[in-house]
């Protein structure tokens, strides 16, 4: 009774602090166990209620924090990747998955000769360790795909900042150039326009031969049965461990696990296996929301999409470039080598590594133009299709158009940005130098890594072509916005032009109706129908079906006339005009009609 009592007299005050001694009577289970144990029975032999300090209370006002599903992943973690630990520097459980077979290319070139070679994962740092010849004068390192030793080996070997090397595994960065004191690392997006294969299979690969007799891929139909209702694949997946990474971006996304769960179905149909669509690579967590988009694309019919990806450069101070590619990197390297190849090429003339960067870009700008000229010719035909016989569907595929649009602009705007910020550089810029591992303080030096006038002068060229590709994706974008308002204002012209009809008819049944009623009342004497035939009927309606058409469209025939008798005005204005230039001029006078 004691305790009941105590208990209802406990005020909401009384009541928090309560709560808080529980909370800290809960957190040490061994101290609330003995003092159950040795608290005493009651009087009568029954045990005692329990005390008001264990009972549990209800929180409702905690609000607890959205962790992702993600166990390596929390906010305020070390910035940066250190190459010279295994594990980058941090307790990165996946930078271990960041694996993939690279085609790496190492050019060494001079104004005499050219050396190419072709290295794997496995043979680029003992490569890397040989020492460089003296007759090179400069070298490219061309890496096509994203893997953990091969950016260690190189990372390593240069002395990379750590923040370039965050950077470089983390594929959604913005562009930009990070200045530091032997090295610029540059990064920029790439986007080339790819053909789809509707009817390739991409996670069954090519058909198998068995007895001289392939097999028949299972049709599209019964492929989206099995991907969608398949109990195995889901159990397959729980099975097989940890999945690999689709990008080098899902390492950084605390989202990445939730949108490979969401993914039941590839993101585009014939999009080769791991390339990024535009919309994919813009695009959030949302799986429908870009499946959606990109099904409805404009160059979707055309069995055409548009291939964005991250690109990566490292200009260091001892002229030496190295470009790290996603999957293209064989579209900007072929160019490129064959100029190379060749002794009397500016390039290869030159040997320098800024005009190294200098090309690479250039080639990247390059591959956008096609990009640009394919939803042009898309703008085109929806232009035609609004013009002839517009519909309210038109509105749809034009607002994912200028949504695409949108997108490609942002990723070419920022490439003008970073060619002036490349023009702007001087050599001897004042660079702090970040304190290494031993605890040294940081020094202020000068960045070593310089942009020669050559280099200069071509970055114009691209800035010229990134200026063209923005102005045509501007004029994309104000044609979509324009087709879009006479899509509407079409509908409307017709929708008025239908009322217009209906209120004519109204007009002219209106009478009629109402002496139709009053012709066919059922009076017993009515002279007007007993004594005349239905000529009277319509000698009475025509006055005054006319008088009331007169009454009220008064205001549409006075404008009628007025701009009736404006136009003869004018016809008699040309025609004088056309005498006195025939007066004048003679014959010559036709010619300004």
């Amino acid at each position: 009774m004691v305790h009941s009592h105590l208990a209802r007299s406990i005020s909401p005050i009384n009541r928090q602090s309560h709560r808080s001694v529980q909370l800290h009577y809960e957190a040490h289970p061994a101290h609330t166990n003995n003092d159950n144990h040795h608290q005493p029975p009651s009087t009568d032999g029954s045990p005692r209620p329990p005390s008001l300090l264990h009972r549990r209370g209800t929180r409702s006002n905690t609000a607890k924090t959205y962790r992702p599903p993600r166990a390596d992943w929390h906010p305020g973690q070390e910035p940066g990747i250190d190459t010279s630990t295994p594990d980058g520097g941090q307790h990165r459980t996946q930078l271990h998955r960041l694996h993939q077979d690279c085609d790496i290319t190492v050019v060494d070139f001079s104004e005499a000769k050219m050396k190419m070679r072709h290295l794997t994962n496995a043979t680029l740092g003992p490569y890397l360790k040989d020492e460089r010849p003296e007759w090179v004068r400069c070298r490219w390192i061309n890496v096509n795909g994203l893997s953990w030793d091969v950016i260690k080996s190189i990372g390593s070997d240069k002395g990379f900042h750590r923040l370039a090397i965050e950077d470089l595994t983390n594929t959604n960065n913005r562009t930009k150039a990070d200045w530091y004191s032997d090295h610029t690392y540059i990064v920029l997006t790439l986007q080339k326009l790819i053909h789809l294969d509707m009817d390739s299979d991409q996670d069954d690969g090519p058909s198998d031969m068995e007895g001289g007799i392939s097999k028949r891929k299972p049709s599209r139909v019964k492929r989206l049965w099995r991907n969608m209702f398949s109990p195995s694949a889901s159990a397959k997946e729980a099975s097989s461990g940890p999945r690999p990474l689709d990008t080098a971006a899902d390492m950084h996304d605390p989202t990445s696990d939730i949108r490979a769960s969401q993914r039941t179905l590839t993101p585009h149909d014939g999009m080769p296996k791991g390339f990024r669509t535009l919309q994919a690579y813009h695009g959030g967590p949302n799986v429908e929301r870009t499946n959606y988009m990109e099904k409805h694309s404009a160059l979707y019919s055309k069995q055409l999409g548009v291939s964005v990806e991250q690109v990566s450069i490292f200009l260091t101070a001892d002229n030496t470039i190295i470009s790290f590619f996603e999957n293209s990197a064989e579209d900007v390297e072929t160019p490129i080598l064959v100029r190379l190849k060749s002794a009397q090429t500016l390039l290869r003339r030159s040997c320098d590594a800024s005009m190294m960067m200098q090309a690479i870009i250039d080639a990247i700008i390059d591959l956008a133009i096609p990009v640009v000229a394919a939803y042009k010719d898309a703008i085109a035909e929806l232009e035609l299709d609004v013009l002839t016989e517009p519909v309210i569907q038109h509105t749809t595929s034009l607002y994912i158009l200028q949504s695409e649009v949108s997108l490609l602009k942002s990723t070419i705007s920022p490439v003008a940005s970073l060619v002036n910020a490349l023009r702007d550089h001087r050599a001897g810029a004042p660079i702090v130098t970040t304190p290494g591992l031993s605890g040294k303080p940081p020094v202020l030096s000068s960045s070593g890594v310089t942009i020669s006038p050559m280099t200069y002068t071509y970055l114009g060229d691209v800035e010229d072509h990134c200026v063209l590709i923005q102005e045509g994706l501007d004029q994309m974008r104000r044609a979509s916005d324009n087709m879009i308002d006479l899509i509407f204002n079409t509908i409307s012209a017709y929708q008025n032009e239908s009322m217009k009809q209906l209120t004519l008819v109204t007009i002219l049944f209106l009478p009629l109706t109402f002496l139709t009623g009053y012709f066919g009342m059922n009076f017993e004497i009515f002279a007007g129908v007993q004594q005349h035939s239905d000529r009277f009927f319509w000698g009475i309606a025509v006055p005054v079906v006319v008088a009331t058409m007169l009454f009220l469209m008064r205001d549409i025939i006075r404008q009628s006339i007025s701009r009736a008798l404006q136009r003869q005005v004018i016809n008699r204005g040309r025609k004088a005009r056309a005498k006195e230039r025939e007066r004048l001029f003679g014959g010559r006078g036709r010619e300004w009609r």
